[in-house]
């Protein structure tokens, strides 16, 4: 029988994966191209995989010693909240923690040849502490083919309709090095997705410190964290594809039968390559060269 301990227990045994990053939270959520997020993240040098899922999930014999398969409620809105936080208190402070869910792929400049510990070991030498990350909506071409909008042979994603809008504080004041970007699906058809959720920013690379936590709209609660650079320069910043939008927008009852396809004018073949996403601008490779 499969082992699926839960998240909770765990964590309360500090075991040594733990000990040093990057580590991977990834929030399998469905079935859709699980062990094809587990492979990509492996290679590009996650040291280690927890991979958050609410019943057991395969993981490839050769994947196993880096892929720790843990039960957690997935589907709960503030599953990524709780998840993060949970693991942030039980790992040193430092360590460079990663989140998505499955059907999400992380590319960072150079990518192809380098590995997100060298990305990390860089940004660090900025003395940055976080880095802002977009998530870039992928989407079959064909919905009758593939009614759940997940095909990883020919993916498409929107080459333009992106936009960012100044952050304000509680105080309606505007926050330095902060913007709310949006675009993809989420802002074509924004009709069927709730404005807390038309946002395609996303903190998805940090390194722990005491009292720090995520906050349910994909922050955290220390105002630099969520910068886009820092004061004196542009800084990296990597994007996540993810077909988890139009996973949403073609099952979900209130918007499945109003779209008939995703494509449109600005779609574009995804060649699954970093270089791709720099060239149009979807990242930025600061300094690092």
């Amino acid at each position: 029988m499969t082992s699926h301990p839960s998240l909770t227990d765990f964590l309360a045994g500090r075991p040594a994966v733990l000990a040093r990053g990057p580590l991977a939270l990834i929030l399998v959520e469905d079935d859709a191209a699980v062990l094809e997020t587990l492979r990509h993240h492996l290679d590009i040098g996650f040291r280690h995989i927890l991979a958050l899922s609410p019943d057991p999930i395969p993981v490839a014999p050769e994947d196993a010693p880096r892929v720790t398969n843990l039960h957690w409620r997935t589907r709960d809105p503030l599953a990524h909240q709780g998840a993060v936080n949970a693991v942030m208190t039980a790992v040193p402070a430092g360590t460079w923690l990663y989140y998505c869910y499955n059907a999400e792929f992380l590319f960072f400049p150079f990518s192809e040849t380098r590995s997100v510990g060298e990305l990390l070991a860089f940004h660090a030498e900025e003395r940055r502490e976080a880095m802002l990350t977009y998530v870039i909506d992928l989407y079959s071409p064909d919905l009758t083919r593939d009614p759940n909008a997940v095909s990883l042979s020919d993916a498409m994603f929107d080459r333009a309709g992106y936009y960012a809008l100044g952050r304000r504080g509680t105080d309606g004041q505007p926050l330095e090095r902060q913007l709310d970007f949006h675009g993809g699906l989420r802002w074509r058809f924004e009709e069927h997705v709730a404005p807390a959720r038309r946002r395609i920013d996303r903190i998805g690379l940090f390194r722990t410190a005491p009292g720090l936590r995520l906050e349910p709209d994909h922050q955290l609660n220390v105002p630099e964290y969520n910068t886009y650079a820092c004061p004196w320069h542009h800084n990296l910043t990597a994007t996540i594809t993810s077909f988890r939008a139009a996973k949403a927008l073609a099952t979900n009852p209130g918007s499945r039968e109003a779209i008939g396809s995703f494509r449109w004018r600005n779609s574009e073949p995804f060649q699954w390559r970093a270089q791709q996403l720099m060239d149009l601008g979807l990242m930025e490779p600061g300094q690092w060269f």
